[in-house]
């Protein structure tokens, strides 16, 4: 077996390295401070202007289209090399993203037809448009299979009622990829159609948004009559459930990925802050506990980092099936960042809680993130009941 990356992914990954230290790290009080100050509103946390300065650097360096198919104007380095970006960029607690984001891209290019193309795959592979999952409803968060939110045809349209909760990004997408119930008869497989929402579509409204911890702020998003043609029906008529469920696989890669740069920049200021900081007539490096706080930190990084490099590199290969190793690396990701960010601030006491550090920042987020895209209850039950099914898998 070959451990090394690709010397491609390397120098995308030092790239990104460069750039975060460059031009993210140096924002990160700015951002601290704006998180704090906005309270309930859902102002974003990294100004616009900013935003776009940060993806014209990006652009200007190849930070682009990463994952993005060749024929759509993308690099194509695949899902390992998608990882390696996400990884160094989570080294900041700065939220910027490389458009496009990889779950709804992984849904768009399988699924996309005819002018569905370009009016849309193109166009978010370009990171000219925004977009957005509703999926979740009350009632139905991690059970997607209990949506309830209806698309009826009539006249030859289709008619979208309901209520999604919990949707990020929901004011500032262009379009929504929405799940809705065509078939209350059919099974799972055959029952859930998903559809194209264009922003300022009759009938569709946000009224509501849900301020958190952290940096999410998510919306609720109404479904009124919302008159659809066939043309926005993405994929086919009640096949929209497998590939929804592919695409949280992708979405909870990418949260893992996330975790280890998160982790990564808390382990290397501890290391720092061990070296420097005397107590009590010796470097806090010599303490017993500071030790085991940084090895048990380095070990469980590793041990994602494998995890996580890879499902990637499975993906790339062409499985199509991850949700197992979806669920694996989302529950040991969110929750080794929770353990290796507390350490973090137990080293630096006080300090460590305050907002001169970004320490107590990475905390309120990571805890959001043991809950969003499935909390880790529900991924080991989905661990247990694919072992006691079909057995271990082969090495």
């Amino acid at each position: 077996m070959d451990f090394e990356l690709p010397e491609e992914s390397r120098m995308v990954r030092d790239t990104v390295a460069r750039f975060v230290k460059e031009e993210l790290i140096p924002h990160e009080a700015l951002i601290i401070r704006r998180e704090s100050e906005r309270g309930f509103s859902d102002t974003p946390i990294i100004p616009p202007e900013l935003e776009a300065t940060l993806q014209d650097k990006a652009r200007s360096i190849g930070l682009w289209g990463i994952d993005v198919p060749e024929e759509f104007g993308g690099q194509d380095l695949g899902m390992l090399t998608k990882c390696l970006v996400v990884e160094q960029l989570k080294h900041s607690v700065v939220p910027f993203v490389l458009p496009p984001e990889s779950p709804n891209l992984f849904l768009l290019k399988e699924l996309c037809r005819g002018d569905q193309v370009d009016r849309y795959l193109l166009p978010y592979s370009r990171g000219e448009k925004k977009s957005c999952l509703a999926l979740s409803e009350p009632g139905a968060g991690s059970d997607a299979a209990a949506i309830k939110t209806r698309a009826e045809r009539k006249n030859g349209k289709w008619l979208l009622n309901g209520t999604k909760l919990w949707i990020s990004n929901a004011r500032r997408s262009d379009f929504m990829i929405v799940m809705a119930l065509t078939d209350p008869a059919a099974g799972k497989s055959g029952a859930y159609t998903a559809f194209l929402v264009d922003k300022g579509t009759p009938g569709l409204t946000i009224p509501t948004s849900f301020p958190m911890i952290g940096e999410y702020h998510p919306y609720e998003v109404v479904l009124d009559n919302v008159e659809l043609d066939d043309s926005q029906v993405l994929g086919e008529v009640g096949g929209g459930f497998a590939p929804i469920s592919k695409r949280l696989g992708v979405r909870r890669l990418e949260i893992a990925s996330r975790c280890l740069g998160l982790a990564t920049r808390c382990l290397e200021m501890m290391i720092e802050q061990a070296n420097t900081r005397h107590t009590f007539g010796a470097p806090l490096a010599d303490r017993q506990a500071v030790q085991w706080w940084i090895a048990d930190s380095y070990q469980e990084i590793e041990m994602l980092r494998l995890m996580v490099y890879r499902m990637a590199w499975k993906m790339d290969q062409g499985d199509a099936d991850v949700r197992r190793d979806g669920s694996l690396v989302k529950v040991q990701g969110t929750e080794m960042i929770t353990r290796v960010v507390d350490r973090a601030i137990q080293l630096f006491g006080g300090m460590g809680v305050s907002k001169e550090l970004p320490l107590e920042y990475i905390s309120r987020m990571c805890r959001v993130m043991r809950i969003v895209e499935g909390p880790s209850e529900v991924h080991r039950w989905i661990i247990a009941r694919d072992l006691l099914r079909n057995g271990l898998p082969s090495a």
